[in-house]
């Protein structure tokens, strides 16, 4: 009776994140706030008391930052970096280190002791990849300059979590410095035997599933990356090192293979639901009765990360030589507690160094927040329009126009011999061009030709959003399957208004369906009662010949 009382809760929970999600988006808020509040209404302490077994629901929404991690060791890729340049990289270390420095010290000035205060400062130190991202896409600012830096130092941020949850895992050893030292240095050397092991096994298992095609075999891919992406947290958490690192580690050796955009997109639904999860319990922790009684203390912690942590940014990209119009919007921008805080937080909790009181006061600072953040954001370049003229600053210049340029690209999906045909015209172009196949052969040839290929499904959201769809000026779609070209026509342009779609038909009757949607379409049947009517014409010439 009690797994079905659990399941119970787990439902009640999933509702209410359901209910507050929808509610915070209608509002312009990150669902994120609603699952937070959600959780914050429904369980924990001075809540209505409708959902139990708060330590039960964590230990499960503990998986979702597993595969959180996961996916995000899938993400990582050095070309990546180097696309962004190195000022936003070394911008982002910087401001982890700076910020980390700032949080601790303020909060030893406070009275907590010197690891807790270390801790404090880690779990305040990134910004919302989650909240800033959504937004700059939205409102198409993620090319812009601000758009740039906090695309990078958002990417370091990401990359430090794990290292930062090694740091959490560390200082709740305890011990001397000498003994600090023996569990970092064992920490490293059972990270890497962990890597060596799940490198082998990767390579066996992408090996394996290499030689067959995907396109039949799909429930596959849904097994491996669930197998490798939580059995990987469970080796970490069998050899005595964080979960979180076991996941990235062997996400991160998936992320060079041709099968990683597909594993992401399969391990996205069971990521959401856990981390939906994740975040409901870690509102269940916030106890609504203190924030509202210690309401003095959350908005003035609030508003001095918000200015604490602008100001260092703004003063680390000013020091880069960027103008003050930019810094001040990227500063802006990044002056956000991330949703990270509750994944290094749960570290902390579990290690014992970080307290219940401390955890609570870091959850209710971070929905607050939040809250902020989806009004900031949108006003960033406004908001360093405004500085710079306060400062007597141009608002525009050399440094505002770096990067700001739009690279127009095309995305091929179905790389067969119609899709192959289509790309002649852009091989040796300067546009970017990606091709998503389910078939390894024919994704292996798109790169041969020059072309960026992943092999995934065009259906799902997440294998488009990799893709960049919503930055691409065209589309190109062979699919032969009506219903398959219709559903990724129509998911195209609720994600890219904009683009030119142009799109296979195999038949008549599917182009009205097909141009309803969206698409400009060219006909199997016209091309190929046109080729025959070339022959036609061809052979009548030759008939007429021979008759003469």
């Amino acid at each position: 009776m009690e797994l079905w009382e659990l399941l119970a809760n787990i439902v009640f929970l999933l509702t209410a994140c359901l209910v507050g999600g929808g509610l915070a988006s209608r509002l312009g808020q990150s669902p994120l706030v609603g699952y937070l509040l959600a959780g914050m209404l429904v369980g924990g302490a001075g809540s209505l008391g409708i959902v139990a077994y708060q330590h039960e629901i964590e230990s499960i929404a503990e998986l979702g930052v597993a595969l959180l991690l996961f996916s995000l060791g899938l993400e990582f890729s050095l070309e990546r970096l180097k696309s962004l340049g190195s000022r936003p990289l070394i911008g982002g270390a910087i401001q982890v280190i700076a910020t980390i420095a700032a949080g601790t010290a303020s909060a030893y000035l406070f009275g907590l002791g010197a690891k807790p205060a270390i801790a404090f400062g880690t779990m305040i130190a990134l910004s919302s990849t989650a909240v800033v991202l959504r937004i700059l896409m939205e409102r198409g600012e993620i090319e812009m300059p601000h758009g740039r830096n906090s695309l990078g130092v958002l990417l370091t941020q990401d990359i430090a979590v794990v290292p930062l949850a090694v740091l959490m895992t560390v200082l709740g050893s305890g011990g001397t410095v000498t003994e600090v030292s023996i569990d970092v240095g064992k920490l490293i050397l059972m990270a890497a035997g962990l890597a060596a092991v799940l490198y082998v096994l990767t390579r066996l298992a992408v090996l394996t599933l290499g030689t067959l095609t995907l396109q039949r075999n799909r429930e596959l891919t849904v097994v491996f990356a669930s197998a490798i992406g939580l059995g990987s947290a469970w080796a970490a958490h069998w050899a005595g090192i964080s979960p979180a690192l076991g996941a990235f580690i062997a996400g991160m050796l998936l992320g060079s293979s041709a099968f990683a955009t597909q594993v992401r997109a399969d391990v996205s639904t069971l990521r959401i639901l856990l981390l939906t999860l994740f975040f409901g319990s870690a509102g269940m922790v916030a106890d609504p009765l203190w924030i509202i009684s210690h309401a003095h203390w959350v908005a003035g912690a609030a508003i001095a990360l918000t200015v604490g942590k602008f100001l260092i940014i703004a003063a680390i990209f000013l020091a880069f030589r960027q103008s003050l119009r930019v810094a001040a919007a990227t500063g802006l921008a990044l002056a956000q507690v991330g949703e990270f805080a509750f994944v290094l937080g749960a570290i902390g909790r579990s290690s014992g160094v970080v307290s219940d009181d401390t955890y609570a006061l870091v959850v209710s600072v971070t929905i607050v927040s939040f809250i902020i953040s989806a009004f900031a954001v949108p006003m960033a370049p406004r908001f360093g329009d405004i500085v710079a003229r306060w400062f007597g600053k141009s608002t525009t210049g050399e440094n505002d126009l770096e990067g700001s340029s739009h690279r127009a690209d095309v995305v091929i999906i179905g790389f067969g011999p119609t899709g192959e045909l289509a790309s002649v015209p852009l091989m040796g172009s300067d546009l970017r061009t990606t091709v998503i196949d389910l078939n390894h052969e024919s994704v292996r040839k798109a790169q041969q030709y020059g072309f960026a290929g992943h092999i995934g499904d065009a259906s799902s959201p997440d294998v488009l959003e990799h893709a960049s769809i919503g930055e691409v000026h065209l589309a190109i779609i062979t699919l032969p399957h009506f219903r398959s070209a219709l559903s990724v026509v129509e998911l195209i342009r609720s994600m890219n208004p904009t683009a030119t779609i142009l799109v296979r038909s195999r038949y008549h009757i599917h182009r009205i369906a097909l141009t309803a949607a969206g698409g400009t379409v060219d006909g199997d049947e016209e091309c190929v009662g046109g080729a025959i009517a070339e022959r036609v014409v061809s052979w009548l010439a030759d008939h007429a010949a021979t008759l003469e």
